[in-house]
């Protein structure tokens, strides 16, 4: 009887054991999954600028390697059918660990400066549109005088699938407002804390005309967008999530970030989002009736240079 109870209880032992397993070799098999399945979004994504060479990369490589702060383009390209898109949003972006500090410094798109390598000067945002990613990250380093390690292109509708993927948003708005201008959602933006889905969300940042700061105020509600979506993703625990996240991300997306570099930046730099600073680039813009520029200072191109060498220095 005692024999058969032992018995009993080995199968019982075994049967729980079995089960274990089996529950381990699933997760196992969903780790390597969703580890595969970022590898192939960052795949995706990954595009190197023209003519990059062997040694900057290596370079940058060993910046990241060696934990020392790094820069980031960050451009909201509003692409169209038909139309080759402008970077209606432009931010410099540092990082760096040590001072666990994200820096991030928006560039108004009405900026009047030297297109390089176009041999004109216009609205900075034209830069996009004369010569890509290349011409705009040139142009921007121009200005602000300093070299920009990485860049990272977003179609403006990815915000929409973006929000929608991290379950939605929680922002501040400073403005209420009802869009019925070219958009025409109808949508009520009413002033204090909003919950955004992915259709407002997109609103949100891009309604200027009704705002009596125009561009700035716009560029204050991407900042906000962008530090909502951040906080969320890096929250996110729901597998459909991290699948909606990935497929957002695969296809409208663009960047020089190798996914081991994602993976790198994301275990070394992470805390950068404990301290964020945000700043706007200010100058005077032009009378009425003549084209719209923003006439930035040498004072103020030298004050937003320092800003981010400060952030960029160990």
């Amino acid at each position: 009887m005692r024999a058969k109870k032992k018995s009993k209880k080995k199968k019982i032992l075994l049967t729980i054991l079995s089960i274990i397993g089996i529950f381990v070799i699933a997760a196992g098999a969903y780790v390597y999954y969703l580890y595969h399945n970022v590898e192939k979004a960052a795949d995706d994504m990954y595009k190197p600028i023209e003519e990059e060479s062997k040694s900057e990369t290596k370079k940058r490589q060993e910046t990241i390697d060696q934990k020392e702060p790094i820069s980031i383009l960050l451009m909201g390209v509003d692409e169209r059918e038909g139309d080759v898109g402008r970077s209606d949003t432009l931010i410099a972006m540092t990082l760096n660990p040590s001072k666990e500090k994200m820096q991030m410094i928006s560039i108004p798109r009405d900026t009047k400066t030297e297109i390089v390598g176009n041999g004109t000067v216009n609205k900075i945002n034209a830069a996009y549109a004369f010569g890509g990613v290349k011409m705009a990250k040139d142009t921007v380093e121009a200005f602000t005088g300093v070299p920009m390690d990485y860049y990272i292109q977003v179609n403006m509708e990815a915000l929409s699938a973006l929000v929608d993927a991290v379950g939605g948003i929680t922002v501040q708005n400073n403005l209420d407002w009802i869009d019925e201008g070219y958009y025409k959602k109808g949508y009520h933006y009413q002033k204090g804390t909003l919950q955004l889905d992915g259709p407002k969300a997109l609103g949100f940042v891009r309604m200027r005309h009704l705002d009596p700061n125009g561009d700035f105020g716009r560029n204050e509600r991407q900042r906000e967008v962008i530090n909502g979506i951040i906080n969320k993703a890096m929250s996110v625990t729901s597998v459909t999530h991290f699948n909606d996240i990935l497929n957002a991300l695969g296809q409208n997306v663009k960047t020089n970030i190798t996914f081991d570099q994602m993976m790198d930046i994301q275990k070394s730099y992470r805390n950068v989002r404990n301290n964020i600073e945000q700043y706007e680039v200010k100058g005077q813009g032009t009378p009425p009736g003549q084209t719209y520029y923003l006439n930035v200072s040498e004072e103020e191109k030298a004050k937003v240079n320092k800003m981010l060498t400060d952030n960029l220095s160990k």
